[in-house]
């Protein structure tokens, strides 16, 4: 391994944690599960050995911004880095396939849909692949917090990838998400090495602000926006809360900007690029900000309602102080914000019947999917009721059994097998379904607790605790002592 060579690419002078030691492992062929609290380093791990290794590495990442941010960064550090998604033009995709035919890569980022598409198989089909990564790994489990279904194929990539060595990497994983990935991955258990790198970051100021109501919370917000400096994220858990509190904001004269999915990708792209290019600013967000973002000088992370899980909860607030300087991370409870969160579970794990009918209304209107929206399949479902939103977790789930393919949005939705009910198991989709109302009373739990924020988060994913001194228990105890 060539350190110069690392060093002159990447711009470190050292290595953090565990990286080396990760490295190392990957160079000899090992396979292995990294668990590293966001901001830390987790590319690293396999970007380097991709440059020492034969062939390619392939990279599988949940979302097109996470590539396009990660792969601008490797092309100037002078590595040859692309992404393939659904984000190109036809054009532009098999001007990349012929690259990827032609050897011109060495790392390369997809999205997993990407391995039904016969032209990219076909393309790869060329390459020696040494190094397969999975980015955001906890996507594989069904019992994560961000549950991907094309992330079940996994095993069968590796497969047809001829079972290079695989790394998969994520910030949360519990001792059972864990055990799911390793199983997923279809490596062998006693061969694959889990390395966890700790949750511990010790700059990061973790408290809860408890709030009577919506107004009171929204008072509450504005005073630390008034006295704070830095970069602020503010998360909202509903696309229509953050923009009544944009609103609330515009009367009190506050500038900010605002992300989340209802926006077009142009306008996010531009928000986006505003937020990281300003060392002050405020931005309203849902979960769909944050994931794979550089900016090391976030000072506030905000929870405006209670997250559905704490590993949502910890990789959110790992977006700030990547810098390593102190940054405080807030959750203002509100009583009324954990109906959000059980609407959210429902809405997230639709029963066999549901699934049944919806498979059915697709069957009969066969000819018509190339031009059905989600807007008027809802209706089919749920005459119209627009607070109904189990829609794209069913078709995610009808999927995953192979029931059907495509993509509603493009147009490409089609029927590809017949029902059965031995498909779906009643017990099953009850179990995920507690298994989310457990892991919403958790991060009830721990806006409750009166021993330390940090313990609490610490004992939840099974990980060594080594002290806190930085949130608002430990602080208050500090003061009263």
């Amino acid at each position: 391994m060539d350190l110069d060579l690392i060093k002159n690419t990447f711009g470190i002078s050292s290595f953090r944690g565990k990286q080396e030691i990760i490295i190392k492992h990957i160079l000899n062929r090992g396979d292995a599960l990294v668990l590293m609290p966001t901001g830390m380093g987790k590319s690293l791990c396999y970007q380097v050995p991709a440059l020492f290794m034969p062939g390619i590495c392939i990279v599988i990442s949940p979302l097109i911004a996470l590539m396009k941010d990660q792969v601008s960064a490797l092309q100037r550090k002078g590595v040859s880095a692309d992404f393939i998604n659904s984000s190109l033009s036809k054009s532009e995709r098999l001007e990349r396939y012929s690259k990827l035919k032609s050897g011109e890569y060495k790392i390369l980022y997809v999205s997993p849909e990407r391995f039904q598409k016969k032209e990219f198989l076909e393309a790869l089909n060329h390459q020696s692949v040494s190094l397969l990564a999975i980015d955001e790994a906890h996507c594989i489990s069904q019992w994560g917090h961000d549950f991907r279904p094309d992330y079940t194929k996994i095993s069968w990539f590796r497969e047809i990838l001829g079972n290079p060595t695989t790394i998969a990497l994520t910030a949360t994983a519990s001792f059972r998400v864990q055990e799911d990935i390793v199983n997923q991955l279809g490596v062998v258990k006693e061969k694959i090495k889990i390395f966890d790198d700790g949750l511990f970051r010790p700059n990061l100021k973790l408290s809860v602000v408890d709030c009577f109501d919506t107004e009171a919370k929204y008072q509450t917000i504005f005073s630390e926006l008034k006295k704070t400096n830095g970069a602020s994220i503010i998360y909202f858990s509903l696309i229509q809360e953050l923009e009544k509190f944009s609103h609330w904001l515009d009367t009190k004269h506050k500038k900010h900007f605002v992300y989340h999915g209802k926006l077009s990708s142009d306008q996010r792209n531009k928000v986006q690029t505003k937020f990281l290019n300003i060392e002050n600013g405020i931005l309203l967000a849902t979960n769909a900000f944050g994931m794979g973002i550089d900016k090391p000088n976030i000072r506030n992370i905000y929870h405006a309602q209670i997250p559905g899980s704490i590993e949502s909860y910890y990789q959110e607030i790992g977006r700030a102080g990547r810098d390593g300087n102190d940054s405080d991370c807030k959750l203002f409870y509100c009583e009324d914000d954990l109906a959000v969160q059980m609407e959210f579970i429902d809405w997230q794990n639709p029963d066999r019947t549901y699934l049944k009918k919806l498979f059915t209304t697709l069957l009969s209107k066969q000819n018509e999917l190339s031009g059905l929206d989600y807007g008027t399949l809802q209706s089919y479902m749920t005459f119209k009721n627009k607070g109904d939103h189990r829609i794209q977790t069913a078709l995610n789930l009808l999927a995953s059994k192979g029931l059907i393919s495509g993509d509603m949005e493009r147009g490409t939705l089609q029927i590809e097998s017949e029902w059965s009910d031995s498909l779906f198991s009643e017990e099953e989709l009850l179990e995920k379904k507690k298994e989310s109302q457990k892991r919403l009373y958790q991060t009830l739990l721990y806006t409750k607790t009166k021993d330390c924020r940090r313990k609490f988060i610490h004992e939840y994913f099974d990980s060594t605790f080594s002290g806190c001194g930085n949130c608002d228990l430990c602080l208050k105890s500090q003061v009263s002592n």
